[in-house]
């Protein structure tokens, strides 16, 4: 970063606010002696910052219990020191995931801590403008049994099957009727006053295995979402890997190719097809198959053939640390023993396989980390193009362009 000048008062209250919120969102109430050593700003430039805050509804005032301050002769002889707290309740964050058969909603405060979710169901044949009108209810009915206001919403994160663009466009969506081609976040914009993030659900589940599952801690990260067509999401140093046009990890369309049996003939025996053939009805044979029926460990061996295939080429491209299974299938601690044998025979250094640790939540909890990001950059970033102006011109006017985080009231209401 280039030298700042003197000129930069605003870019500098820019950057003293978001250093001390950071270090107010660890938790714990702070006294402004204690600010002044973790931030490392003199005492009257973070008394200033404190004020801002607190008139912004970021930061409020708590008055400790006088109990804890007992037996401590100096500070009672004194003036009692004044403790800070970041107010995580000033805003929320949603986290949507829309899938085949229902709509899933999880609401955080400000840093990530959940307060609610809300899942309803939805059929499979519901077409696009129903089931957004569906996936709306559901967000309302959280709001609702939450007690949380709508206009409190900082960012929405949304989880949907298919090719996602820059824009919130799917531009390939095979999984639910009506759906290639759908400006998805754009229709779901009209709903909130704040920004509305889509991604891929299964770029979203690894995501929420990286940050509360499976793989915390871990760099390198392949998430697989098992399911008749199955999709992949991936991270590498942490970041996710969406490819050029969004499609990485879309490993279930290898069929539409030409060379490989669509999900109808790999999942249905000859002589017993799979009628209907749902998730539900496929995950009924795999238990079959862990009770030993012959026609049910034939079409458990096909499925599992095509998927240790599938992965073991994302392996072999990315070299995970961990590959974690999802899905309808990740309750079925039978598939996980022989997809580890397969890999084993197949990759030149087999990572370590788990079964999601978040369930039907994953695709929701990603989505609820997408928003997080989105506020976080509102609350800590400043904004590089007006690091560079500011530096370059001296002007005193400079500020950051980011974001500013919305205004917020010291007491919320639902309506």
């Amino acid at each position: 970063m280039a030298q700042l000048t003197g000129g930069d008062s605003s870019l500098l209250r820019r950057i003293n606010s978001a250093v001390t919120l950071h270090a107010l969102r660890g938790g714990d109430a702070l006294t402004l002696t204690q600010l002044v050593g973790d931030t490392g700003l003199s005492r009257p430039t973070v008394e200033g910052v404190i004020e801002g805050l607190i008139e912004s509804g970021l930061v409020v005032e708590v008055h400790p219990d006088p109990d804890s301050r007992r037996g401590d002769s100096t500070r009672q002889r004194g003036r009692p020191a004044r403790h800070f707290r970041f107010r995580a309740e000033a805003g929320h964050l949603l986290g949507i995931e829309i899938g085949t058969h229902g709509a899933r909603v999880a609401l955080a405060d400000l840093t990530g801590r959940l307060i609610g979710s809300y899942a309803r169901p939805i059929d499979e044949s519901t077409g696009a403008t129903e089931r957004l009108g569906l996936v709306r209810a559901t967000v309302a009915e959280l709001l609702r049994r939450s007690n949380v206001s709508r206009d409190t919403l900082w960012a929405v994160g949304v989880g949907t099957p298919g090719v996602v663009d820059a824009e919130g466009v799917v531009r390939l969506g095979t999984a639910l009727p009506g759906w290639t081609g759908l400006e998805l976040g754009a229709r779901l914009r009209r709903s909130f006053r704040c920004p509305v993030l889509v991604e891929n659900d299964a770029n979203l589940a690894a995501i929420g295995e990286h940050w509360k599952g499976a793989a915390a801690g871990m760099g390198d990260v392949v998430f697989v979402l098992a399911g008749l067509s199955p999709g992949a999401g991936s991270l590498i140093n942490g970041r996710l890997h969406r490819g050029f046009g969004g499609a990485a990890g879309e490993i279930g369309s290898l069929h539409l190719l030409g060379r490989e049996s669509n999900p109808a003939q790999l999942l249905s025996a000859p002589s017993k097809p799979i009628d209907p053939l749902d998730e539900a009805a496929v995950a009924r044979v795999l238990r079959l198959a862990e009770q030993g029926d012959q026609v049910a460990l034939d079409v458990r061996d096909r499925f599992l053939a095509r998927l240790v295939r599938d992965v073991a080429a994302l392996v072999l491209a990315i070299d995970p640390e961990i590959v974690v299974i999802g899905g309808w299938a990740a309750g079925l601690d039978g598939m996980l023993e022989p997809l580890r044998q397969q890999l084993t025979r197949m990759c030149l250094r087999p990572p370590e396989v788990r079964l999601s640790a978040l369930g039907d939540d994953v695709i929701a909890t990603g989505a609820l980390r997408l928003a997080l990001e989105h506020a976080e950059e509102q609350l800590f970033s400043v904004d590089q193009e007006a690091v560079r102006t500011s530096a370059a011109t001296g002007s005193a006017g400079a500020t950051s362009t980011t974001p500013e985080a919305p205004k917020v009231s010291r007491h919320m209401s639902a309506r």
